[in-house]
């Protein structure tokens, strides 16, 4: 090189985003880009020295949900601290822009349902310093952070937009309605959105139980929108769908897709009550993409599952009338009062007021200690039955014991999707895919129930180096489908590979290390809302435009992540 690099990675294995072998090299990097990759005889202004280290492209998040959280804080963890240099967010058809002041309660009131984001935490924290989609991209633009940023174009906010109370109700659009849709859509595209998103699910609902507006929205209006992205040449589309009705529900989507002219994104899971849907799905998938219309299914290398716990939202007992008598007490009241022998009794001898709810979190065989490290494809003899069975217990005792443990903070993991055949077989097959991406990790969202946003670092640990129960995955093949493949996807040609003219979105990672903590709620949200995070050991250095933003898995205080506004080249 003739000029001095800002940095060069010294002697790393480099595992550089495209499947290819690894290879030992120096990475320079100059004014946030890669410069080089081979031998660097030049001595950086910083030098990192990666012997024995991995050394790979930053992954993209493609399905996180920070829209409030990057309106109040510099960082994006939990997924920051997982190796994410690019997060997504407005997925699922949700999001704060575009907003009317008189509309703002609505959008609050439905993200809380659908993302569990406590309504005092928005209420608390947005700024609302924007009301139409560029203006709200203008906000964060003006922002500062430690991954960089980019957004979508949210359905159910430019619905209650357009529409208001009658767009919340979910009434037909008029064709006037839809075109002023169309139009929102495609002014955030060209102000700088990667896509739209939308949700045809009846999970996404507000505590109250009204359906998400963009429930049922006719092929008419899904269609003007299409239409829209084909005219500005740019964006993906987002859906999240139930396909009760596969053939109807995908040959309509299937149309939208055609008519954008771009590539479509839905939710690729297995579900326990109809667990060989996802391979229907997939062949339709496949029979799209065939025939030219590129359709991608959306997966996550582990079960989605809830997080239970005597401190968080849920557990198997929440419903019953002595844990309603102490839930909104302070933790450290709630414990003395759960190591009571006595409120103990009375607790396990009490029915789950809820049928739904007993038969979801009273189903013993389903639930499974968490563990420290966590486990994420547990066997069937590790759940709380086969241990209750094993001990002489009740289960209940046994549940009870093993969420008082580590000072009342200890956690049952009930793996709700992709785990209806209690391994992940299933998984691997979504994930070896070629018409799949890597995502559903839903950071930011679900604050006291989920916490997969480190479902990048269990890809690497799992799937290329800890599995047991089952074939693993190339680690060289794990890393592609973090980076490259995904980065490509949302148009950011610039980043998830690490070759001369990228970004320079690097992590150095100590393979033989890396691995999640157990998850831990933080009280740290605005209004002193909680917050489940998850910390991850073995990454050196995370790299954001050449600029180290977490060394050993703390923040350096560098601030290099920005706003992305649409497609991205190499330079």
């Amino acid at each position: 090189m003739s000029t001095t690099p800002d940095m060069v990675i010294r002697r790393g294995t480099v595992v550089d985003g495209s499947g290819g072998e690894p290879v030992v090299a120096d990475v320079a990097i100059a004014d946030g880009r890669i410069a080089a990759v081979g031998k660097v005889a030049a001595r950086g202004r910083e030098e990192i020295d990666a012997r024995g280290l991995l050394v790979t492209p930053g992954f993209v998040d493609i399905h996180t949900h920070y829209d409030a959280q990057v309106t109040w804080s510099n960082s994006l963890s939990s997924s920051c601290w997982h190796g994410v240099t690019t997060a997504l967010i407005g997925n699922c058809g949700v999001g704060f822009a575009p907003c009317l002041p008189e509309r703002r309660d609505m959008l609050v009131k439905l993200m809380e349902g659908v993302e569990d984001l406590p309504e005092v935490v928005l209420t608390e924290g947005l700024p609302w310093n924007w009301q139409s989609f560029p203006e709200f991209l203008d906000a964060l633009d003006a922002r500062r952070y430690d991954t960089d940023v980019a957004t979508q174009v949210p359905h159910a906010a430019v619905r209650v937009h357009v529409m208001g109370q009658r767009g919340a109700d979910r009434e037909a659009a008029t064709e006037a309605e839809r075109q002023q849709m169309a139009r929102i859509v495609a002014e955030g595209i060209r102000a700088g959105a990667l896509g739209f998103s939308t949700s045809r699910t009846i999970a996404h609902k507000t505590r109250k139980g009204e359906h998400t507006p963009t429930l049922g929205a006719a092929e008419g209006e899904l269609r003007a929108i299409a239409e829209a992205l084909r005219g500005v040449g740019a964006g993906w589309m987002q859906v999240i769908s139930d396909f009760d009705d596969p053939e109807q529900e995908f040959a309509m989507l299937r149309r939208v897709a055609a008519a954008s002219g771009q590539v479509m994104s839905t939710q690729l899971l297995q579900r326990a009550n109809r667990p060989e849907l996802w391979r229907q799905i997939l062949g339709k998938i496949e029979d799209a993409n065939r025939d030219g219309t590129r359709i991608v299914g959306q997966v996550m290398g582990r079960p989605i599952g809830l997080m239970l716990g005597f401190e968080l939202s849920q557990h198997p007992f929440f419903t019953r009338p002595s844990w309603r008598a102490i839930a909104d007490l302070p933790f450290a009241e709630k414990l003395a009062i759960l190591r009571q022998p006595e409120f103990r009794a009375r607790l396990l001898s009490e029915p789950t007021a809820d049928p739904a709810m007993a038969r979801r979190l009273n189903t013993w065989e389903n639930l499974f200690p968490l563990g420290d490290p966590p486990q994420y494809e547990p066997p069937p003899e590790s759940s709380i039955a086969a241990i209750a069975k094993r001990q002489g217990r009740d289960p209940q005792d046994v549940a009870y014991d093993t969420m008082l443990a580590r000072d009342g903070r200890g956690i049952i993991n009930y793996p709700v999707i992709n785990y209806a055949e209690g391994n992940l077989d299933a998984v691997k097959t979504m994930v070896e895919h070629p018409d799949t991406l890597m995502g559903l990790g839903d950071g930011g969202a679900h604050v006291g129930l989920i916490c997969d946003a480190s479902s990048t670092t269990h890809m690497i640990t799992h799937w290329t180096r800890d599995r047991k129960r089952g074939p693993r995955l190339p680690l060289q093949f794990a890393v592609k489908r973090l980076s490259r493949d995904n980065a490509l996807a949302l148009g950011l040609a610039d980043r998830g590979l690490i070759a001369a003219g990228h970004k320079a979105d690097i992590n150095v990672i100590d393979y033989d290390r890396l691995g999640v903590r157990s998850p831990e709620l933080w009280y740290d949200l605005p209004a002193g809302g909680k917050r489940l995070v998850q910390r991850a050991d073995g990454y050196v250095a995370t790299i954001v435009s050449g600029a180290v933003v977490h060394r050993d898995g703390e923040p350096t205080g560098a601030l290099p992540g920005r706003l992305v506004r649409g497609p991205q080249r190499a330079t």
